[in-house]
């Protein structure tokens, strides 16, 4: 292809010596004595080359610019197929473009930063400008306030912070462009007074003589150490008699201590040292122990209310009171260890509810949780809360002491189950599975469950803790079953593996009943077979008696004790004359 305008062809100097012209190489596919040739030239004597250029994607040429400062220049490039040409007309004065500044150096405050640097257009006037690069990835610039300073002075900063600068310079006059960055240069400021308040909380666990109270401290994001913390000191005076206040210092290793008070009240304040000063001290304020208080063993309990584990953490909720100008919620984030790692949170008056998220948490492992409220830096305790992060099944399963069995119903009775800490979960109830050991379940009152075998069962819900005895119904006599009773949790329960087997007994009444309907008759039948005759006599004689007929129940027919009928009174069927002598005498 014939060559291009020659692209983004500009000239300018950095030392007002020497000035270089760049452009953009095209590609025209022509290579070797074919490929383009660049001719960089005065417009009114193109013959005659100023430089040779010289490409590498981008092309340059520089040369000596002597007393002269208005240029007129051409790029001429051509090869076989054309050629092409680019003007540039500038006043050299208009064309700085100077070097990167060096020696950057800075003297500091705690709160102040002043750079200073050097560049070698000094007989150029620049005017500069820095970059500071803060600790939260923000950047800021900041101009020199005068022409040809060397130095800028940033205000502001936060105490023992580090900062990175660096800085660039331009021409004070006809602004061309900036130079490039200098290399970084990374400082910290000096130390600083603390600011901001420790935050601090206690327990306090009553003793013989008075209470033992560890304290804990904690550096907030509101807290600025403005230094490295060397120390921190505790302190603590009775309050009613304004005693001698007692001090200790302790490492910044250190984030508790234990201290021992008798039953008045106490203030106690805790402060962090730098190697500048304090910071302002947090306070908190130790009640005097009641009467009922002083007891190790007659502290009144609160009940403990359950709360709920979320994706997030455990929601604790609380009621709030208007008495109080905030609340604090302890917990252990290792309840089973001790020291158990005690940690709280703060919330403001408004504050009714809050998820309680911990790295340490934990499924199946059931957390306390202690809500204060807070006025003049008075805590007291309002609720208690217990819950889990997810509950798991029961680790085990209730034991089955005794099992009363009748021909069509099994009672079954157990042992409390223990609810204690240890436990993965809050008891929720029991369910009781039954069924026969061939054949499928199908009883009345029951929902099927399907192991995952594809054996079914019948299953008996009891959603209430405190239960330990339960009736299974509606079984069949003389039938083998198998039979268990599971705890239940919100984490589930865990799989079946062992039942126990029972066999229900005949039904005695049915017993009755074939012995009824069958012995007796057939012993009936054997008596009746063996007095033949004479139970024919009695039941079915051949001459009635007429004293056991139920036809011949006339009282007013009767002579003496014979019953008599009237012959009109019957209708025969036919008459038949006896012969024997007790016919003829009647």
């Amino acid at each position: 292809e014939p060559p291009e305008t020659p692209k983004d062809f500009s000239c300018q100097t950095q030392d007002m010596k020497r000035v270089t012209c760049t452009w953009r190489e095209e590609e025209t596919y022509l290579y070797g004595k074919n490929s383009p040739r660049y001719t960089l030239s005065k417009t009114s004597s193109q013959k005659m080359a100023l430089c040779k250029a010289s490409c590498s994607k981008q092309c340059s040429c520089s040369w000596n610019i002597g007393q002269q400062h208005i240029w007129n220049v051409t790029v001429t490039v051509e090869n076989p197929l054309g050629k092409k040409t680019a003007t540039d007309v500038f006043d050299v004065n208009h064309r700085v473009y100077p070097t990167a500044p060096f020696q950057v150096w800075e003297d500091c405050t705690d709160t102040e930063m002043t750079f200073h640097w050097n560049y070698e257009n000094k007989e150029i006037e620049l005017f500069c400008q820095t970059e500071l690069l803060k600790p939260d990835g923000k950047v800021e610039l900041h101009n020199s306030s005068v022409a040809d300073s060397r130095r800028v002075t940033v205000r502001g900063l936060q105490p023992y912070t580090e900062y990175t600068a660096r800085v660039r310079c331009g021409a004070a006059k006809h602004f061309w462009r900036w130079s490039e960055w200098s290399q970084p240069l990374t400082a910290r400021t000096n130390e600083g007074t603390p600011s901001g308040k420790l935050d601090i909380w206690r327990e306090i666990t009553p003793v013989l003589g008075g209470r033992n109270v560890t304290l804990f401290w904690k550096q907030t994001p509101s807290f600025q150490a403005n230094g490295e913390i060397i120390s921190y000191e505790v302190t603590w005076e009775k309050i009613e008699d304004g005693s001698q206040p007692e001090s200790i210092f302790f490492s910044s290793v250190y984030n508790s201590t234990r201290i021992f008070i008798d039953n008045h009240s106490y203030r106690i304040s805790i402060m962090a040292k730098n190697n500048v000063n304090f910071s302002l001290p947090s306070v908190l304020i130790i009640s005097r122990a009641t009467d009922n208080s002083r007891s190790i063993f007659s502290t009144k309990e609160l009940k403990e209310g359950q709360v709920n584990g979320t994706d997030d953490g455990i929601f604790v909720s609380w009621e709030p009171r208007r008495t109080y100008d905030s609340y604090i919620i302890d917990w252990c984030n290792f309840p089973r260890l001790q020291p158990c790692d005690l940690q709280w949170k703060r919330f403001g008056p408004n504050a009714s509810s809050a998820v309680i998220s911990s790295a340490a948490f934990v499924p199946g492992v059931r957390y306390k949780f202690r809500i204060y409220g807070s006025v003049a830096n008075r805590a007291s305790l309002l609720e208690k809360k217990i819950g889990y992060l997810r509950e798991l099944p029961p680790c085990l399963d209730p034991v089955v002491r005794k099992i009363d069995l009748t021909y069509n119903s099994v009672t079954l009775s157990w042992d409390s189950y223990l609810t204690n800490e240890s436990e993965p979960g809050f008891l929720r109830g029991y369910h009781v599975y039954v069924s026969p050991v061939q054949g499928n379940c199908n009883l009345k009152g029951s929902k099927k469950q399907i192991l995952s075998d594809e054996s079914e069962l019948c299953k008996y819900t009891i959603e209430n803790p405190e239960e330990k005895t339960y009736t299974v119904k509606h079984l069949m006599p003389n039938t083998k079953y198998k039979i268990v009773v599971k705890a239940f949790t919100g984490g589930g329960e865990t799989p079946i593996v062992n039942f126990r087997y029972i066999d229900t007994p005949y039904n005695s009444n049915m017993l009755y009943f074939v012995f009824l309907l069958v012995i007796v008759p057939t012993l009936v039948a054997a008596i009746c077979h063996w007095k033949m005759n004479w139970v024919k006599e009695c039941c079915c004689p051949v001459i009635p008696s007429p004293n056991k007929s139920k036809v011949l129940s006339f009282k007013e027919f009767k002579v003496d004790s014979e019953k008599v009928m009237k012959i009109n009174d019957c209708l025969p069927d036919m008459l038949a004359m006896d012969s024997n002598a007790e016919a003829h005498k009647l």
